[in-house]
């Protein structure tokens, strides 16, 4: 019951401000509400208080109690939606597969998979020594077991 109102709510302010958008949202046994969001210019501070009040004051604290909880999307999260790879667009990315790992640079997503690309160092076809290639792989999301930015300072 909880859980299907704020789900209403949380669908209205997203349509309301559509370049943000939900990532997780969970209601556990003790009414503890708890809204991960990102968006596609990130997410600010007034962003989060701004969905925490619309969800707020559209809840009746008589009859249910609450807390609730509305963060964004940490650094450190795996991405879980493409349209999280497509805000990340030419950023480092950090790639699990069931059988591989890149780091690579993210150079295109749609809503089926991601482009990557990098540079390696191969032996050279003929003679010795090594030879700097830009290598590139295509995946599909189903393929990809964890993804996250690779945050450089």
């Amino acid at each position: 019951m909880l859980k299907e109102k704020v789900e209403k709510l949380a669908a209205k302010v997203f349509e309301e401000n559509n370049s943000l958008f939900l990532i997780s949202l969970e209601v556990n046994s003790a009414n503890h509400i708890k809204i991960v969001l990102d968006g596609d210019q990130g997410v600010s501070v007034n962003d989060c208080i701004m969905v925490s009040r619309a969800i707020e004051h559209n809840l009746d604290r008589e009859e249910e109690d609450f807390s609730l909880e509305v963060t964004s999307a940490g650094v450190s999260e795996p991405l879980s939606m493409p349209r999280q790879y497509k805000k990340n667009i030419g950023r480092r990315l950090k790639v699990k597969t069931e059988n591989e790992k890149f780091e690579a640079d993210l150079v295109s997503a749609d809503d089926d998979e991601i482009k990557l690309s990098w540079k390696a160092r191969e032996p050279k076809p003929v003679g010795k020594g090594k030879v700097t290639v830009q290598k590139e792989a295509v995946l599909p999301y189903t393929d990809i077991v964890e993804a996250k930015v690779k945050i450089t300072f």
